[in-house]
């Protein structure tokens, strides 16, 4: 069992900033990808950035330049570092972790924080 905490959403300007932070916890030796969603109102969850096979970032094309990815392995935490916020920014922001899946779910296991608003707006 894997738990996600996100934390660092709130209120904030058009062109303002905000640091999310996502606490991992529980059984992390099996979890191989860690990312974040998001799910503005009335619309399906996206993928905002997550780690590529080779390890590198991927982000979504709408935050490319604005948003950075990071992880603090030793505190076991994610981060998401969003600058240059428009109002298209707003939505709940999701952590999420894919486990190592087994003979029932072979495709993974998917692990979701209970999310954290972020709202854009003056």
């Amino acid at each position: 069992q894997v738990q996600l905490v996100e934390s660092g959403g709130g209120l904030v300007q058009p062109g303002g900033s905000l640091r999310l932070s996502c606490v991992a916890s529980g059984n992390l030796f099996y979890v191989s990808t860690m990312g974040w969603y998001r799910q503005a109102p009335g619309k399906q969850r996206e993928l905002v950035a997550d780690t590529t096979s080779d390890g590198t970032p991927a982000y979504a094309e709408s935050v490319k330049g604005r948003f950075t990815f990071s992880r603090d392995s030793a505190k076991n935490t994610l981060y998401l570092q969003m600058n240059s916020l428009t109002t298209e920014d707003t939505a709940v922001s999701y952590c999420h972790a894919l486990g190592a899946g087994d003979y029932e779910r072979p495709g993974g296991i998917d692990y979701w924080g209970k999310g954290t608003l972020v709202t854009v707006s003056s």
